[in-house]
């Protein structure tokens, strides 16, 4: 009996664990993204690959950091959390193009209750 009340315990903590994912920004800390060309977000310039996206703090900058998962490359870049009304129903990533480049202008990850919006 002890243990099954351990396992309900331990699957009640880690049901919690899983919510508390979804900080109180309302974004979750990790997701992953894929750009098939180049990209620019402000000032850095992404090649095409895939990303894990971690969200950070520094100090009271929101920080996002894009980490290559061939290479390992690490890029930074501040952005701006802009709060939407529901949790975004799909990812999103809206893009302005300027010649040849693709200039990141926001995204939105499915399941965030805030797009990140970056500086051009």
């Amino acid at each position: 009996m002890r243990v099954l009340r351990f396992l309900g315990l331990l699957v009640c903590v880690c049901s919690v664990m899983a919510v508390a994912a979804d900080n109180n920004l309302g974004i979750k800390e990790v997701n992953r993204v894929k750009f098939d060309t180049p990209v620019r977000i402000a000032s850095v310039n992404l090649p095409a690959g895939e990303y894990v996206v971690r969200h950070t703090m520094q100090g009271d900058e929101h920080v996002m950091v894009f980490r290559r998962q061939i290479g390992n490359d690490e890029f930074k870049v501040k952005c701006t959390l802009v709060p939407l009304t529901q949790k975004a129903p799909q990812t999103q990533t809206v893009y302005e193009i300027a010649g040849n480049d693709r200039i990141v202008q926001e995204m939105v990850f499915r399941g965030d209750k805030a797009k990140h919006v970056f500086e051009k």
